[in-house]
């Protein structure tokens, strides 16, 4: 019996929110990363000029990511306050644009058997001016079950644009939004309205769930990629008053949403921006730690590259075009957790600078510095265990090895948006496809693949030129831990994964009082 499958070990719904906050671990840990960091600045021999800067600046990037996540996750035991009397009236909004009929079914029959009493449903049905072809049968699913269905025949902002479009069509104080996909439980309503008591709190966000996250290897995948960040990070938001808007399964104050123009229709990460537009405006927001709806998680690589594309361009927009450093109505705690969750999508580069350093070294013998002793591993080692422990620790060992090789893996399509956003390049807003696409997804690994020939060809070229060495151990190891790292991804692209049963992760380690390693 595996992991998931085991009762005694917890329901997959739950165990990725019950993580605990070890401040002596994360104290340890930080002190390691602040070590590490002056060591390799400071007490070595600088080799090449230009690689010692790559490394460095990749290097601060790191302590950020590390320093970062350490504070979010400080403490995860946050509760807002709630009103259980109150009893608002709440427009449903489910977008669909084009996707199947009978997955708008499933969610919009789950919304009309929720426990609370005022409420109206609405289909936002942009079809028509998507050119989708099944835009008449949404409209005659929704005269079927008894709901309105507003369709646009003016098009603009795409997701965006349709929620603001049956914004001046409805007219209850909420509004809550479901993908078309996101199935909401019966009790959405009830546990997220009291939130609204107080009168200050802009929008409630919830966890997003894929409910098909057994089906395939890509969509079991995803979804332990997203058990982090809906686990302690979202947790540890919710304490500094910084919850990310994440577009579905969420409740939002027309009111507030009103005063900041809408849904944002200038990035194609509405949500993202909406909700710093909306804190920056003094409004609170509320992450509930439970799971009240359940979505599809993209079920190949090409659907998965273009989905994360799109947050990965978006959220770049927080940086290089709304920039929370200098936008006025924010906390210091806000502009952190903004700049922390948009710099992610930087890491593709810094992952760039990591595999071409010992590229460089078997081509060309250069290094960033000298090393001839074992001091910097002794200070490194323990720096990434304590690490790797407080992630395993904060996500209750939920975080595995495919979701890291995901998170690394996916560099090409964040230097890719990255230099989208530094551009400002246009980016259209493309609908997660619901279906699975079928195809040769290896093109989308190329620079992978590409990546371990040449390394291989470098290793025997340095060999040849000066033996086995310690050098030439040290940088064939990071090429094999960047393979390793790189596999889960390029597994995902094999065409044979396609008809595969589904394939079971297991954690980085089986039990949770067990020690194990992550990212």
């Amino acid at each position: 019996m595996t992991y998931y499958d085991d009762p005694q070990v917890g329901d997959m719904r739950k165990d990725f929110l019950e993580g605990d906050s070890p401040k002596g671990l994360f104290l340890l840990n930080a002190a390691m990363a602040i070590a590490y960091f002056l060591a390799l600045v400071f007490l070595f021999e600088v080799g090449n000029r230009v690689l010692f800067t790559l490394l460095i600046a990749g290097e601060v990037f790191h302590l950020w990511q590390v320093l970062t996540f350490l504070y979010t996750v400080w403490d995860t035991s946050y509760k807002a306050p709630t009103n259980t009397s109150l009893r608002s009236g709440v427009d449903i909004f489910i977008t669909v644009c084009g996707e199947p009929v009978e997955l708008v079914e499933e969610t919009v029959r789950a919304a009309r058997l929720l426990n609370y009493p005022t409420y109206t449903i609405n289909i936002l049905n942009d079809g028509y001016v998507a050119g989708k072809d099944n835009w008449r049968d949404i409209e005659a699913l929704a005269d079927r079950l008894g709901v309105r269905c507003i369709t646009r025949t003016v098009g603009g902002g795409a997701k965006a644009g349709n929620i603001n479009n049956a914004l001046r069509l409805t007219e209850n104080p909420l509004v809550a939004i479901f993908d078309a996909d996101h199935v909401p439980h019966s009790d959405f309503l009830s546990k997220t309205v009291p939130y609204f008591g107080d009168l200050n709190v802009g929008f409630v966000q919830t966890p997003q769930f894929y409910k098909n996250y057994a089906e395939n290897y890509l969509t079991r995948s995803s979804w332990e990629q997203q058990e982090l960040f809906f686990g302690p990070i979202c947790k540890g938001k919710n304490r500094l008053n910084a919850a990310t808007m994440c577009g579905t399964n969420m409740v939002i104050r027309r009111s507030a949403l009103v005063e900041v123009g809408g849904m944002c229709t200038e990035s194609i990460a509405e949500d993202f921006v909406t909700g710093l537009l909306m804190h920056s405006k003094g409004y609170t927001s509320v992450y509930v730690p439970e799971v009240l709806a359940e979505g599809l998680a993209t079920e190949d690589l090409l659907t998965y590259s273009k989905q994360q594309f799109r947050w990965a361009r978006g959220a770049l927009d927080v940086i290089f075009r709304y920039n929370p450093l200098f936008m006025r109505g924010l906390t210091m705690a806000q502009r952190i957790q903004y700049l922390a969750s948009a710099s992610f999508y930087i890491s593709g580069l810094v992952v760039v600078f990591d595999m071409i350093l010992p590229l460089i070294f078997f081509f060309t013998g250069m290094v960033p510095v000298e090393i001839s002793s074992m001091f910097l591993a002794l200070v490194f080692l323990p720096y990434m265990f304590l690490t790797l422990f407080s992630i395993q620790r904060a996500s209750n060992y939920t975080f595995t090895f495919p979701s890291l090789g995901f998170s690394m893996g996916g560099f090409n399509i964040h230097i890719k948006a990255l230099f989208s956003a530094i551009t400002r390049e246009r980016s259209a807003f493309q609908v997660t496809e619901k279906q699975k696409a079928r195809g040769n997804f290896l093109p989308l690994v190329r620079w992978h693949i590409a990546y371990l020939v040449v390394a291989a060809i470098g290793i025997t070229y340095a060999v040849i030129r000066q033996g086995f060495d310690a050098s030439v151990i040290n940088n064939t190891a990071w090429v094999l831990i960047n393979a390793a790292v790189f596999y889960p991804f390029i597994q995902a692209a094999l065409p044979e994964r396609e008809a595969s049963t589904p394939v079971v992760h297991k954690p980085i380690t089986k039990h949770k009082h067990a020690y194990g390693l992550s990212r």
